[in-house]
């Protein structure tokens, strides 16, 4: 209400009324003339013009139309001044608690700096007391040493003093023993001396009558002997009779001795031929005296058993399937219709199934197997050629016909031309190829080799069918993975009697992943890798065999592997490698550190052992 005090001079007003008029200040102080006469008081010196203004307009705002209006704002003024007085209070406040927060948060720092300084501290009081400690317990430890090896050393002092009076004890009762020994055989010797010289007349008699009583007894036997002897004879020589049946007794002996040896050589012949196994045969399926008499169970089993099919257990690629296949059918239907057998060749790298699939094709065909080795031959000399024949022999006195599996058949097959070959080797090698000049119903030859291109051209010229037996593809390898993985872990671990468990992971992606890793390597290297991963499990202390241990031995295969290979290129060159269907690495290997491989040219893919269990393998019905 500041317009009150004359803020509003300028705006028009009603004029105050007569009767209002202000009084002056001598009516209101009293007269003027007196002023000096009374004392001063406070309110001398105040003007009440404002109070005058401030009256004048509150009668001429209470005479207004507007006055409701104006002291409505006048108080939203004073309202207004009012709030504005407490938001700055609060501000006020509000800047007063902020410090207060700031000295706090200030205090709390220097508190956690003041906290973390004495952890810090203490920390480091905590080290060089544990720093101490170490060091007297150190040094406890090297007094305790010392202490304990000066005891030892006199422990070991003392005992080779020990052991050096006990020598020196044995010692000295050893020469008192030998001493007296020496005394006891000296008086024995001197007391024997003395004897016999006083017997020794006595004893020269003795002799004497002994030799002359044996003197008259040989004397008498042979006078005694003569006449007998000479009256037999003169008996014998007087009788016609006798003398002709003495004759022809020893003529007879004679005959019959003679006779004896010559059929026990023959019948000997006959035995080992019908009944025996010869020398160079190492394996075969036809049943022996002696394997019947041993393994009577076993022979009767083989006996009873039917005839399998070529192809049971065995993975094969599809287009050697199909050829091997036909050569078993060929093969059966030849020995039922007692035709003339054909001879194969088998080649490729090493552990490819070539012996498993022999030994299938002679029982599909119903056949008996004979396994040799040409290693075999060279190490008898001159006697081989006698061991050749007599495999012959044996295997042309079998009834159902002999399939002879020749294994590293490149050992003894050599080229003639070369001068490598001895010549007892050369001729057991000419007595080989007189029994398969022609082809036989008896016998029917099966040879297998890794460098088929080193056999001699007349062997080449005696065989009919070339079958190469190359290393696996993807496929076969996956196969061959499950087959192992079911026999060699899954088979025992579910069978429950070996200690062998199997942790829980894929088992079929597990094996997809390890025939993609083991790419190049042979049946038989797979077949160990199973073997391997069996021994992780019983090597393990809870025979638990996990993902991880069948990864680890997978890695250990593949460096294997390679390192083969490698030695395979350097001893004979990247020529090496084609010879056996083997292509090696160039510099720097497959990409991902794997060794390539592929199939000779114009071979057919693998054909490997795969025996399924008697339920199947595992491996696929998990997938």
């Amino acid at each position: 209400m500041s317009w009150l005090f004359g803020w509003r001079r300028g705006q028009s007003a009603p004029p105050p009324d007569s009767s209002e008029t202000p009084s002056t200040p001598q009516a209101e102080g009293g007269s003027g003339g007196n002023g000096d006469d009374k004392p001063k008081d406070k309110w001398s010196n105040f003007d009440p013009t404002g109070l005058e203004r401030a009256a004048r307009a509150a009668r001429e705002l209470d005479k207004s139309q507007h006055a409701k209006e104006a002291l409505d704002m006048a108080r939203l003024q004073e309202q207004t001044l009012q709030m504005e007085h407490q938001s700055k209070l609060k501000e006020y406040e509000a800047a007063v608690e902020q410090l207060k927060g700031e000295q706090i948060r200030s205090q709390g720092e220097e508190r956690r700096k003041t906290v973390a300084e004495e952890t810090k501290q203490h920390q480091a009081r905590a080290q060089y007391q544990d720093k101490l400690a170490r060091q007297r317990y150190e040094d406890q430890l090297r007094q305790q040493q010392a202490i304990n090896e000066e005891n030892l050393r006199k422990q070991e002092e003392s005992v080779q003093k020990q052991e050096a009076m006990r020598k020196a004890t044995i010692e000295h009762e050893m020469e008192l023993r030998h001493k007296n020994e020496l005394l006891r055989v000296d008086a024995e010797y001197k007391a024997r001396a003395r004897v016999e010289r006083e017997n020794a007349d006595i004893n020269r008699e003795q002799i004497r009558l002994k030799a002359a009583e044996h003197r008259q007894t040989v004397l008498e036997s042979i006078r005694t002997a003569g006449a007998v002897f000479g009256e037999g004879f003169r008996a014998f020589v007087s009788d016609w009779d006798k003398v002709t049946v003495t004759a022809a007794g020893l003529t007879l002996l004679a005959v019959g001795v003679y006779s004896a040896r010559n059929a026990t050589a023959v019948a000997g012949r006959y035995i080992e031929a019908r009944l025996g196994k010869p020398s160079l045969v190492r394996e075969t399926s036809r049943i022996t005296v002696g394997e019947a008499i041993k393994h009577p169970v076993k022979v009767t089993k083989r006996v009873m058993s039917k005839p399998e099919d070529a192809l049971e257990g065995v993975v094969l690629s599809p287009p050697l399937e199909e050829r091997v296949r036909d050569i078993a059918i060929a093969t059966r239907n030849t020995r039922k219709n007692r035709g003339l057998y054909r001879n194969i060749l088998m080649y490729g790298p090493p552990g490819t199934g070539k012996t498993l699939f022999a030994k299938k094709l002679a029982s599909h065909s119903g056949m008996d197997y004979a396994i040799m080795t040409g290693g075999d031959v060279a190490p008898m000399g001159r006697d081989g050629v006698t061991a050749m024949h007599k495999v012959f022999d044996w295997a042309s006195t079998s009834r159902r016909g002999v399939l002879l599996f020749v294994d590293e058949a490149d050992a003894f097959l050599r080229k003639r031309a070369t001068e490598k070959i001895s010549e007892d080797l050369r001729a057991t090698l000419n007595a080989f190829l007189y029994r398969t000049g022609e082809q036989s119903n008896k016998f029917m030859l099966v040879l297998a080799s890794n460098q088929p291109e080193q056999f001699d051209w007349a062997i080449n010229d005696r065989i009919d069918e070339i079958v190469n037996f190359a290393l696996p593809g993807p496929e076969e390898r996956e196969r061959l993975v499950r087959l192992y993985f079911d026999r060699y872990v899954l088979g025992p671990a579910t069978g429950g009697r070996q200690r062998l468990k199997l942790a829980k992971f894929d088992y079929g992606e597990k094996c997809s992943e390890i025939a993609q890793r083991v790419e190049g390597m042979s049946g038989r290297e797979i077949s160990k890798l199973g073997v391997a991963w069996q021994a992780a499990a019983h090597s393990s202390e809870d025979g638990v065999l996990t993902e991880a241990m069948i990864d680890a031995r997978v890695v250990d295969a593949v460096q294997q592997h390679l390192q083969k290979m490698d030695w395979l290129q350097r001893e004979g060159g990247p020529e090496s490698g084609s010879k056996v269907g083997i292509t090696l690495p160039r510099e720097g290997g497959a990409p991902g550190g794997q060794m390539g491989f592929a199939a000779a040219p114009g071979g057919v893919p693998l054909a490997q052992e795969a025996l399924e269990s008697e339920a199947g393998p595992r491996c696929l019905r998990r997938r």
